[in-house]
C-alpha cells in the first residue's frame, strides 16, 4: 500500500500496567488453552482421525476470552455455514484469526512461509492450519490436500487478498487457490461464503487503527491493543453463499466474493 501507517498511540504508566495485566491473563490463558487442547487431541485423534468434534471448541474459548481481555466488542452478524465448506474473508490484523475462530468451527489456510514464524506457527499447526504454497502450478495438489479435509467435515478458510490491509478496503482477491474448486473432482454441492471484517476503531483514533500491514511491527501492534483502555469493536458478517459450479471461472468466482466482502465494508474507499 502507498499510504503510510497512523503513528503509533503513546503507552502511559497506566497502559504500560494494562499491557503486563492484560498480557500475563491473555498468554495463560492461550498456552493452558493450548495444552489442555493437545491433551484432548491425544484422545480425540485415536478416536475420531481427522475429524475434530472438541478441540475447536477450545479454541473458540480462547478466542472470546481475548475479547473480553481487551474489552472489545465482537458483534457477529448472519449465519456461519456447518459442515464440509470453504469460506474467504478479508485481512485486516492478527485480530481476525481471535474474531474467525471466536464463535465459529473453522480450520485456515495460509502460505507454508507461517508454519515456520516463531509461536504464531506452532499454535497455528496445533489448531489444524492446512499449509500450501501460493503456486498455480501446485493446483492439483492444493486440490488433494483440501479435498481431504473437506471429506471430514471441516470448513477452510482463507484470506484471497494474499496480506493484510489497512482495514478500510478490499484488495483485488488472487484467484489462483479458488482454482482447486473448480475442477470435476469437487462435489457439486460445495459452497463458499464469504465474510467481511470490519474494525471499528476507538473513538477519537485513527480509523486504521486496527490495521496491520505492509512493514507494521507485530510487537508494537500487540503492545499497543493490550496497552489501549477503551477499545473498539469488530463486525463478523457472514454472506449468503454461493455454489463454485455456478462460476465459469477462478477469476469470475474471485471477483463475486470480492464484491460480497467489500460491500458490507461501511466505507466509501472499500475496494482498491
Amino acid at each position: 500500500m502507498s499510504e503510510t501507517e497512523p503513528d503509533p498511540v503513546p503507552i502511559s504508566a497506566a497502559g504500560w500496567m494494562r499491557v503486563a495485566w492484560r498480557g500475563l491473563l491473555m498468554g495463560g490463558y492461550t498456552f493452558g488453552g493450548l495444552a489442555v487442547l493437545l491433551l484432548v487431541r491425544l484422545v480425540e485423534k485415536p478416536v475420531y482421525g481427522m475429524a475434530r468434534p472438541w478441540t475447536p471448541k477450545i479454541t473458540q474459548s480462547v478466542c472470546r476470552f481475548a475479547f473480553w481481555v481487551l474489552g472489545m466488542r465482537l458483534e457477529v452478524i448472519g449465519t456461519p455455514m456447518r459442515g464440509s465448506a470453504v469460506a474467504v474473508a478479508n485481512h485486516t490484523s492478527w485480530l481476525d484469526i481471535f474474531a474467525l475462530n471466536a464463535f465459529d468451527d473453522i480450520y485456515f489456510v495460509a502460505k507454508s512461509e507461517v508454519a515456520n514464524w516463531p509461536m504464531i506457527g506452532w499454535l497455528a499447526r496445533a489448531t489444524g492450519t492446512q499449509f500450501i504454497t501460493r503456486d498455480r502450478k501446485q493446483a492439483q495438489l492444493h486440490l488433494q490436500l483440501l479435498q481431504h479435509r473437506l471429506r471430514h467435515d471441516h470448513r477452510l478458510l482463507f484470506f484471497p487478498e494474499g496480506t493484510s490491509t489497512d482495514g478500510r478496503r478490499v484488495l483485488p482477491f488472487k484467484p489462483t487457490l479458488f482454482q482447486s474448486f473448480l475442477t470435476p473432482d469437487v462435489p457439486d454441492d460445495l459452497s463458499i461464503q464469504a465474510i467481511t471484517l470490519a474494525f471499528h476503531a476507538p473513538e477519537g483514533e485513527d480509523p486504521r487503527f486496527y490495521g496491520w500491514w505492509g512493514d507494521s511491527d507485530l510487537a508494537r501492534h500487540l503492545l499497543q491493543s493490550l496497552a489501549y483502555k477503551r477499545h473498539g469493536s469488530v463486525q463478523v458478517i457472514y454472506h449468503e453463499p454461493v455454489a463454485a459450479i455456478d462460476f465459469a471461472d477462478r477469476k469470475s468466482l474471485a471477483r463475486h466474493l470480492q464484491a460480497q466482502v467489500a460491500a458490507a465494508l461501511p466505507w466509501a474507499d472499500a475496494t482498491s
